[in-house]
């Protein structure tokens, strides 16, 4: 897959201009197959962003790249589903989070990226995951997904019901975790013990 290197600034998940429902074009990746009129589970999600992988015709056109902040491209959204392109390069991280109400699935479509599950007692579980691979994670799960290798990534995303507020996490130097709520216009990155988002 070739990759660009974005000219203009990249979009934070959930930022940008929305237009209403009635004045949005219909994608056509509304039309890929899923149940319709109900929010989707975890490996419904997952089999829909393995789909959404199989026909890059629909978003290739978008890859971007750029070094300071991940770039995202909303691809569908409505009642009960949103789907995002997103690009990474070297040293993006989300730091730990969870997503608040909803369920979600990652594909990898470019590069590798490593996720890590948080696991109490223990290191976080790790997985690293590569162009064909798959995911899916409950609304509960707290993890983090970082950037790993010398290639850019592009994943593609889904999310159920669509995301609104997600969980960061930090761990104060007395080891309590500490949950902030965030919005999902605001990109994920490694909390600082303070609580602030950024590095």
């Amino acid at each position: 897959m070739s990759t660009t290197t974005s000219t203009s600034p990249p979009r934070p998940l959930g930022c940008g201009p929305r237009r209403s429902a009635g004045s949005r074009a219909v994608s056509p990746i509304a039309s890929l197959a899923r149940p319709r009129g109900r929010d989707l589970s975890g490996p419904e999600l997952q089999a829909f962003v393995a789909e959404l992988a199989d026909r890059p015709e629909l978003w290739i056109h978008l890859v971007k790249h750029d070094a300071t902040q991940r770039f995202y491209e909303e691809l569908l959204s409505d009642d009960h589903l949103t789907a995002w392109l997103i690009c990474w390069m070297n040293d993006h991280d989300t730091g730990f989070h969870d997503h608040d109400t909803s369920a979600g699935a990652v594909a990898i479509v470019g590069g590798c990226v490593h996720e890590d599950r948080l696991a109490i007692g223990g290191a976080p579980r790790n997985r690293a995951f590569a162009v064909g691979e798959s995911f899916h994670f409950s609304p509960a799960d707290i993890h983090r997904v970082r950037h790993v290798g010398s290639d850019p990534a592009v994943t593609l995303h889904a999310y159920s019901p669509p995301l609104q507020r997600m969980g960061a996490y930090a761990v104060a130097a007395d080891g309590v975790l500490a949950r902030h709520s965030v919005s999902s216009a605001v990109e994920l990155r490694p909390l600082h013990i303070s609580g602030q988002l950024g590095r």
